[in-house]
């Protein structure tokens, strides 16, 4: 078979691309940020302790604070205080025509991820920590902050980060 320098150069470009659907074929399938998407509405929270706190059960949530994003890549409010060993349930409402997302994490691993999310823009996961939300939509993160510290939480679709889409959390320790 004798290849043309067109169908060389193709044959050049799908081979380049090898690797990355390798990757794509070996991850596991989700909804960026859709709690139910590998079970359903009841399947079972995935509790993983990170720096920031672990996932809870909706049941087991203290309060309600609603955060709104806009397309103008705010969040209101953009600060929360949270006494340690309070659950929450952040209920994310998309206001804008945009999609957009909440994640919750330290500084440090926010910036990595939102490098990351710019070379790889299609990425998708899912998190009990994050919640991907349509424009006109809301959703839901329980959360138990059981870790005293400063965290934030921001939006790392790429662009939305770097325009400032981040608030902070104050987690206050126990008395």
């Amino acid at each position: 078979m004798t290849h043309t320098a067109p169908n060389r150069r193709r044959f050049q470009q799908l081979l380049a691309l090898a690797p990355l659907a390798a990757w794509l074929a070996h991850r596991p399938a989700s909804a960026h940020g859709d709690p139910h998407a590998k079970g359903g509405a009841n399947a079972p929270v995935v509790k993983e302790q990170k720096p920031w706190g672990i996932a809870a059960d909706p049941k087991e949530a203290n309060r309600s604070i609603q955060i709104r994003m806009s397309d103008n890549m705010r969040f209101t409010p953009s600060h929360l205080d949270v006494r340690e060993g309070e659950t929450l349930r952040l209920r994310a409402v998309n206001r804008g025509k945009l999609l957009h997302e909440i994640v919750i994490g330290t500084p440090e691993e926010l910036r990595a991820h939102a490098e990351m999310m710019k070379k790889h823009p299609g990425m998708e996961h899912d998190e009990p920590y994050m919640a991907h939300v349509p424009a006109g939509q809301r959703s839901d993160i329980t959360w138990t902050f059981n870790r005293a510290g400063d965290f934030e939480f921001a939006c790392l679709l790429p662009g939305h980060f770097d325009a400032g889409m981040r608030g902070t959390i104050r987690v206050t320790p126990l008395a």
